[in-house]
């Protein structure tokens, strides 16, 4: 989160404030404090039972003191998140971190108290439990031995749940620890009736443990191993859960602590560490192999590859030099590097992206509304069936002790912690995966409509393609080497400043032994036509065709199969005559192909809509296989274009990069836009691919399907497990002791089945034979046809 987690919205006229709120057990709590602040004239809130926070959009009028002070009047603490660090990252915004995401449990010591309350709970309730469903180890006063145990359990171990149920209590609510307290004391209370007045207390005393629970001497039957094993069960359960819940969170946590903690200063030659918050724009500092970049900033001195697969999911180290941009968080794999910081703390790439993850863990999805309404009077309902349970079994003239059971059962059994959990823990892991592949989504409404895209509308340059210009083909004549025309053609377009001349001179760079081309005398450029210099001896001319100078068979031929591809062409001339023709292009994005194959399969039709010509908007549709295209559109011409595929009832994604395409963007189902791209295009997206690898599309679309798939499957669990196990205690099925570990395991298995999205893994890029292959820029065959120009320059 940004420092300042009180912040105005894009009008001006709202605020929106985050609060952490601690004392939230289960979905009921989260219906609860939802209400409450809703009440506020011109608020509404969502609160996330995972990460325990609550998200308040206000007027300015309402000041975050307020909403602090309305949550503690519902029963629970509240306070504003701590201020974000140098990396301008919140360390509130993770359930993961201790202090985490119960204020009131950072006060109590957090973890450790809640593991040390758990052993001292299992090492006194273990005798009673075996003592009670072991009779064969039972002895004279066995029973007193196991009250005694259980004393303290009842009072210190399960005092959480009694000191929230009465705090509930007295604001006019019930939550899942009102049904534990109540099982708790109702087992208790019957087993203390039945030692001192109802004969269980008595020398030789023996009780026979049956997994079903059946009705014996109305006082000659304890459940002391149901009043202990409850908090034992329900104290394992939160405590394996929260474990679990800091799973879901590892993503962003590892996001948060990938920024350096200091940084070495570049003066005057002699470097001076300092801590990252000390750095400033426009400082230079240095980054040793090894190291992580400090900050985003421009390398000034040096060269190296930087390792970016922690911040942008790239798994192929990037080779930068000087004026190469950086990203703070990259790690130095290779020499020294000097770089000057272009933006600090909250306004790095980094910080965005962590910010962008926690807002999204922020929302809440239309399902889990439900789901939560529904846990809204669920405990209240709950409460209700197990009275009227015991009044029906007494009223049938069944034995109190085997009523007592069936109520207590009902009471303990009854689990609303998996309905609140089921979409928010999926949900967490699902966007801390998505970060960790590249893809960012904006919440959980992005997840839900990416769900149902059938159709994706495809920018070309810089989506599809580079956007960058590099060399596609290279032709030259019978008797002339392919390396030394390419060398002698970067020779003289290394002083060139067009875009064809400096992609001519990076492929001549790549090419030439050492990365080094000779020196040129006697350079001239001269506008529309090209540049010329002497190199070796040699007058060298790289530019347009000449009229008055016809080209050999070859060069024509591949000079036409350039404009035929939408590509720019160049001619190379030594001494006057004419003896290469390069091409220039766009290249293709090496995973564009693949990304496309694999929509296709997912049953997602894609379609290309460019401001670019025909033959350029045809050559690259035919090189990734897309049908539908659509030539010389204007921004106002694309948003019409979606407007009719959704006239069709088609719903459509759209991926673009540019400030034409922001419009299309935001008149989609779906936006999607590039990392690099524009921010006007990253403010109009619902998703943004930190990695310009189109195979992000694909891992986006596979990460939300099966994120839904697990959503549902929990929901199932969470409803389908009340629907049986409450009718079955009800109806005196099912032993208290069993009750209280089906409750317990039901949210775990909740939250481990989310866990499993960790593990996704994207599908590997199937591209053409022709991308990937490392060597030099890709060259024409002796009979002029051009190489595929899906290979780029390495």
């Amino acid at each position: 989160m940004t420092t300042a987690d009180h912040r105005e919205t894009a009008d001006g006229a709202d605020t929106t404030t985050d609060l952490l709120v601690g004392g939230m057990t289960c979905a009921a709590c989260v219906a609860r404090v939802e209400k409450k602040l809703g009440r506020l004239e011109g608020v509404t809130a969502t609160v996330n039972l995972a990460t325990g926070r609550a998200r308040v959009a206000h007027p300015a009028s309402v000041t975050p003191q307020q909403l602090v002070t309305v949550v503690e009047s519902a029963g629970y603490t509240a306070e504003l998140p701590p201020p974000a660090d140098e990396h301008g990252t919140d360390p509130g915004t993770d359930p993961g971190t201790d202090p985490g995401t119960d204020p009131e449990r950072r006060a109590k010591g957090a973890g450790v108290g809640e593991r040390g309350r758990l052993l001292i709970t299992a090492m006194l309730s273990l005798p009673v439990l075996l003592f009670s469903m072991v009779p064969s180890l039972q002895f004279d006063y066995w029973q007193w031995v196991c009250f005694n145990l259980a004393v303290p359990v009842v009072g210190w171990s399960a005092w959480p749940f009694h000191a929230r149920a009465l705090k509930g209590l007295r604001h006019a609510t019930a939550t899942m620890d009102t049904l534990v307290s109540l099982g708790v004391l109702a087992s208790f209370a019957w087993s203390t009736y039945a030692l001192y007045f109802g004969g269980a207390g008595e020398v030789g005393m023996r009780m026979p443990f049956s997994l079903v629970p059946e009705a014996g001497d109305a006082g000659g039957h304890l459940y002391l191993e149901a009043a202990v094993s409850v908090p034992l069960f329900v104290l394992a359960g939160r405590y394996l859960e929260e474990r679990a819940k800091r799973g879901t969170g590892t993503a962003l946590r590892s996001l948060a602590e990938l920024g350096a903690k200091d940084v070495e200063l570049r003066d005057g030659g002699q470097g001076e560490r300092v801590p990252v918050s000390a750095l400033r724009v426009g400082q230079e500092f240095l980054v040793r192999p090894g190291e992580k970049v400090a900050t985003d900033g421009v390398v000034t001195d040096g060269s190296s590859a930087l390792d970016l697969s922690l911040v942008t999911g790239e798994s192929v180290p990037v080779e930068v030099g000087p004026e190469s941009a950086v990203v703070g968080g990259a790690v130095n794999a290779g020499g020294l590097l000097v770089v000057r910081a272009t933006a600090v703390g909250a306004d790095t790439q980094l910080a965005r992206i962590t910010q962008l993850v926690s807002d999204a863990q922020a929302g809440k999805a239309r399902i889990q509304r439900l789901a939560d309404a529904v846990a809204g009077v669920f405990v209240p309902a709950i409460v209700t069936v197990a009275g009227t349970v015991l009044g029906f079994w007494l009223g049938a003239g069944v034995e109190p002790a085997a009523a007592v059971t069936a109520a207590v059962a009902v009471l303990v059994v009854a689990c609303p912690c998996a309905l609140g959990l089921a979409t928010p823990t999926a949900f967490m892991a699902a966007t801390g995966r998505g970060a960790q592949l590249g893809v960012l989504l904006r919440g959980p409404e992005a997840l839900e409509r990416l769900r149902h895209i059938d159709t994706v509308v495809f920018d070309k340059t810089g989506t599809l393609t580079t956007g960058r210009m590099t060399l596609a083909a290279t032709t030259v004549v019978a008797g002339e080497d392919t390396d030394a025309v390419l060398r002698l053609a970067g020779a003289v377009e290394y002083g060139s400043e067009h875009p064809i001349g400096r992609a001519v001179a990076a492929a001549a760079r790549q090419a030439a032994d050492g990365g080094r081309l000779p020196s040129v005398a006697d350079f001239q450029a001269v506008a529309g036509v090209g540049v010329r210099g002497r190199v070796d001896g040699i007058e060298v001319a790289v530019g347009r065709p000449r009229p008055d100078t016809p080209l050999p068979d070859l060069l024509q031929q591949a000079l036409d199969d350039a404009h035929a591809r939408a590509r720019t062409a160049v001619v190379v001339e030594k001494d006057g005559r004419p003896v290469g023709v390069l091409a220039v292009g766009d290249t293709l994005r090496p995973s564009s192909y693949s990304a496309v194959r694999h929509l296709r399969k997912l049953g997602i039709e894609p379609i290309l809509v460019t401001g670019d010509g025909p033959a350029a908007a045809r050559a690259v549709a035919e090189q990734v296989g897309i049908a539908e295209v659509h030539a010389e559109v204007t921004p106002e011409g694309k948003s019409a274009i979606v407007a009719k595929l959704r006239d069709e009832g088609r719903r459509v994604a759209v991926i673009g990069d540019g400030v034409n395409d922001a419009a299309a963007l935001a008149s989609a189902d779906l936006g999607i836009a590039m990392g690099g791209g524009t921010d006007a295009a990253i403010g109009a997206a619902d998703i943004t691919l930190v990695r310009e690898d189109m195979q992000a599309v694909v891992a986006a679309v596979q990460l939300t399907r099966r994120t839904l798939r697990t959503i549902r499957a929990n929901l199932v669990w969470a409803f389908g497990y009340n629907v049986v196990t409450v009718p079955l205690a009800a109806t005196g099925w099912l032993n208290p002791m069993f009750a209280a570990v089906a409750m317990s395991a039901s949210s775990v298995l909740v939250v481990a089945n989310s866990l499993r999205l960790r593990a996704y893994a994207p599908p590997r890029g199937g591209h053409r034979s022709a991308v990937g292959q490392d060597g030099p820029a890709p060259r024409s065959a002796a009979d002029g046809t051009p190489a595929s120009h899906l290979e780029e320059i390495r």
